[in-house]
C-alpha cells in the first residue's frame, strides 16, 4: 500500500503517545510530515468551525520515523477533505 501525497492520513505515535489525525506531506526515510491535529481534539475542532468559534487550526509537523508506531488512510465513507475544511477557515 503506497500512500501519497496529499491523502488524509492517521498517524499513531510512541514516546510520547499521540495520535495525529492530517493530510500527509511525505514520507522518507528519516520521517513524515503532516499538517495535522490531535484526534482526540477533532470533534470540538469540527463544532468550533460550525459555530463560527474559535479554534487551533492544524499544524505542520516532522515527525521522525523512530516514533511512528502506525500510519493508516482515514478511509471514513463519503472521505473528509481536510484541505476544504482549512480553507473555509
Amino acid at each position: 500500500m503506497k500512500f501519497q501525497s496529499g491523502e488524509t492520513v492517521i498517524a499513531v505515535l510512541h514516546s510520547p503517545r499521540e495520535k495525529l489525525l492530517g493530510i500527509l506531506g511525505e514520507i522518507n526515510p528519516a520521517g513524515v510530515s503532516l499538517r495535522s491535529i490531535e484526534l482526540g481534539y477533532f470533534d470540538d475542532w469540527c463544532r468550533s468551525i460550525v459555530s463560527g468559534e474559535q479554534h487551533l487550526t492544524m499544524t505542520d509537523h516532522f515527525i521522525p520515523m523512530w516514533r511512528v508506531e502506525r500510519i493508516s488512510r482515514d478511509a471514513a465513507d463519503g472521505g473528509l477533505d481536510l484541505d476544504a475544511t482549512e480553507a473555509y477557515l
